[in-house]
């Protein structure tokens, strides 16, 4: 069959690694890609967001299966924009997409069905928002309704800090039209544990757990990034929590949306935090998370082909969804100055060494072809990514691996996984 991958991300090119180990898959295509996912699909020079280019493109080529790795077009509807012209696409449909479209969607969605969450309130208007701040306990989070780049939730440890991030996201409109309506949620205290999970519309199937690194700096400095690293399993989401999740979050979600007439197909991205009173949800996602990826699909055991198909079908119940004993380290080797200002165009030597290397990859975020060399071309350039036994292993395998990969201003954390050091 032929496989057309919507994206260009580091995601990406780990779901098109996972898709070319299909026996079913005779070729794969990614638009638009990148330099990377291009040694195991043919790019296309289509943009994520050109739904009519993508379906045309689709049936002129045949495509038996797109998937989608993006948030923008899940929420923008290309899913819907696919079926329409009756083509098969993985992904939640522009209703059911609105999970993660949409703050507000998502919290009302929790409080009606009694999904643990933080207690929140709702803004139309900067000016409701500014007196709700004069009165509340800080700190606490304002969050841009829509897409924000994963940007759009600011931390406020004053009122003042809140007073100015309703300016921004409100006023200025540094997010557009996603900051037109706002969040405003009590700040929770406790590890935060991301879940991704396939989902057929009933049936929801847990993959392994992970933990991403969001600040660009060591020991959770600097600013918020899209993810400067991540583990997995993440030994701080034991039985005890599986189990009250499966029983008030999990499934709870995917009836909930039933309930509602917004069926879900695809993928749930569920961001945990496990405080004193225990596990809450502080946000979903409505596709495979980035960095988080990087770590689960390598660990995993599945043909991901079935799966989709299975999610597609409404059989996922016949699924025995598995992964490795082992663990996964993911660094994210980025532009120094990300994520504010950097310099791309430089030359990455050092990518050969990861061919036929069990158990390491390197995972292309943010590069492109230049002639015959492989070069820079954004803020996130590579996720390396390695196994081990335990985390502990596949910490020191995945720091010794960043040492195979150079490029003039290479920046990353080097203390990606070390919280697991305490457990």
């Amino acid at each position: 069959m032929k496989v057309l991958i919507v994206g260009s991300g580091g995601r990406e090119h780990a779901i098109a690694w996972k898709v070319a180990q299909s026996p079913k898959v005779d070729k794969i295509y990614c638009a638009p890609g990148n330099a990377g996912i291009s040694e195991v699909a043919e790019c296309v020079n289509i943009g994520a967001m050109e739904f009519d280019k993508l379906t045309a493109f689709a049936k002129e080529e045949n495509i038996d299966l797109t998937v989608i790795g993006m948030d923008e077009p899940l929420v923008g509807g290309i899913v819907d924009a696919f079926e329409a012209e009756g083509l098969k696409v993985f992904g939640p449909c522009k209703n059911a997409a609105i999970l993660e479209g949409s703050k507000a969607f998502s919290k009302d969605l929790m409080k009606k069905y009694h999904i643990p969450t933080a207690e929140y309130e709702t803004f139309h208007t900067p000016e409701q928002a500014l007196e709700y701040l004069r009165h509340s306990k800080y700190p606490i989070v304002v969050k841009a309704d829509g897409l924000a780049l994963g940007k759009g939730a600011l931390i406020c440890n004053t009122k003042e800090e809140a007073e100015d991030a309703v300016k921004t996201l409100m006023l200025d409109k540094q997010f557009g039209d996603a900051g037109a309506t706002i969040v405003v949620e009590e700040f929770l205290i406790g590890r935060e544990v991301s879940v991704l999970s396939f989902v057929d519309g009933h049936t929801i199937k847990i993959m392994t757990s992970a933990q991403d690194h969001k600040r660009a700096k060591d020991n959770d400095e600097g600013l918020n990034t899209g993810g400067m690293g991540t583990f997995s399993p993440s030994p701080f989401y034991t039985e005890e929590i599986n189990s009250f999740c499966k029983e008030h979050v999990y499934q709870k979600t995917v009836d909930a949306m039933a309930a509602e007439g917004r069926e879900f197909k695809g993928i749930i991205f569920f961001g945990l935090i496990l405080t004193e009173q225990g596990p809450k949800v502080l946000e979903y996602n409505a596709r495979f998370g980035d960095p988080e990826t990087q770590v689960v699909l390598p660990r995993m055991k599945n043909d991901i082909v079935e799966v989709f198909q299975a999610c597609m079908e409404g059989t996922l119940n016949k699924i025995d969804l598995q992964f490795e004993d082992n663990a996964a380290v993911c660094v994210v080797l980025a532009s120094d100055g990300y994520p504010e200002h950097y310099d791309k165009g430089y030359k990455i030597t050092g990518l050969e060494q990861f061919q036929n290397k069990e158990g390491y990859y390197v995972f292309h975020a943010g590069t492109k072809l230049d002639g015959s060399d492989i070069v820079t071309n954004g803020g996130r350039v590579l996720g390396v990514v390695a196994k081990g036994e335990n985390l502990k292993a596949a910490r020191e395998n995945a720091y010794e691996a960043t040492k195979l990969v150079c490029f003039d201003n290479k920046y990353m954390r080097t203390d990606i996984g070390k919280a697991i050091d305490e457990v």
